[in-house]
């Protein structure tokens, strides 16, 4: 399959993938009722068959058998997705998507910070200055929630970023670039521990079905198909281009809501969201203009 994709279709395939995931915030918002583990719940029922799916076809291999191979990283990295899936769903509930987007995309910049103790990976000088310049972008969002009575969603943002961190190190760890695997073994986590948290905070496991289809079309459609073109694309492009290509879903999303809801996000939110991202796109491009370097 990756023979037969060029680099600009690989391109178009993380692109496409970064707006499906976009539309997660705003699915999110339309929930009318569902707390946040009765969502991840039914979100994990819809990806789990997607993916379980996809890695069957693709490898011709039981999934089951993939995930056993792919040993502790994976469990570890699915862990960390649980945290990330979790705290993602909070933080949109109780913050702007704007806000709580612009705070998942400090991902990037806690992998390579604990990429150092963790893996004994170098971190460059241009890492460092763009985790500085990150670190007063967040500083200037989280005020701005503190001031709007948003603290928490804006704490659940920042776990759900140091959660998909992990889950990158883990990758890393376990020396295997496919996502799928971790990512379907998450989904099984994360039912197991909605289930418990929902019977231990004696929440109902059954939910209206518009929040029942909506959690559905989340976890199959928008998670589960987007991560399948995600790891289809991300064979023919560059790390360091999947970073900034990846900004599609953190610009998009904050538009989807504005255009179908109305919701706004205030000046510093915007403010301290575009230092983030100079941030991260500037460190993103410096790893672009390097690659002929590395490749040589």
């Amino acid at each position: 399959m990756s023979g037969r994709l060029g680099y600009g279709s690989g391109i178009l395939c993380v692109m496409l993938a970064g707006t499906f995931w976009s539309l997660m915030g705003l699915a999110i918002k339309l929930i009318d009722s569902a707390a946040t583990w009765q969502i991840v719940l039914y979100r994990s029922l819809g990806l789990i068959p997607v993916l379980f799916l996809f890695i069957a076809i693709r490898t011709g291999r039981s999934p089951v058998r993939t995930i056993r191979e792919a040993g502790l990283p994976a469990v570890v990295g699915a862990t960390g997705l649980v945290a990330a899936f979790s705290g993602g769903i909070f933080s949109i509930q109780e913050t702007t998507v704007a806000n709580a987007v612009f705070l998942f995309a400090t991902a990037p910049l806690f992998t390579a910070v604990l990429a150092w103790p963790v893996l004994g990976e170098r971190v460059g000088k241009r890492t460092w200055i763009a985790v500085g310049a990150g670190l007063v972008g967040v500083i200037v969002m989280v005020n701005d929630g503190i001031a709007r009575g948003a603290f928490l969603g804006n704490l659940a943002a920042v776990i759900s970023a140091i959660g998909f961190a992990i889950f990158t190190l883990s990758l890393r760890w376990g020396r295997f670039s496919d996502m799928a695997s971790s990512v379907l073994l998450a989904g099984v986590l994360s039912l197991a521990v909605s289930v418990a948290m929902c019977l231990l905070l004696r929440q109902s496991l059954v939910i209206s079905a518009h929040d029942t289809a909506i959690s559905f079309l989340m976890g199959a459609g928008l998670l589960g198909c987007g991560l399948t073109i995600y790891t289809i694309g991300s064979r023919t492009v560059p790390a360091a281009e999947l970073a900034l290509l990846a900004m599609t879903e953190v610009l998009l999303a904050p538009v989807w809501v504005w255009l179908v809801l109305g919701e706004t996000a205030g000046f510093w939110t915007l403010a301290g969201g575009a230092i983030l991202m100079s941030a991260i796109a500037g460190n993103a491009l410096v790893g672009i203009r390097n690659l002929p370097r590395a490749h040589a």
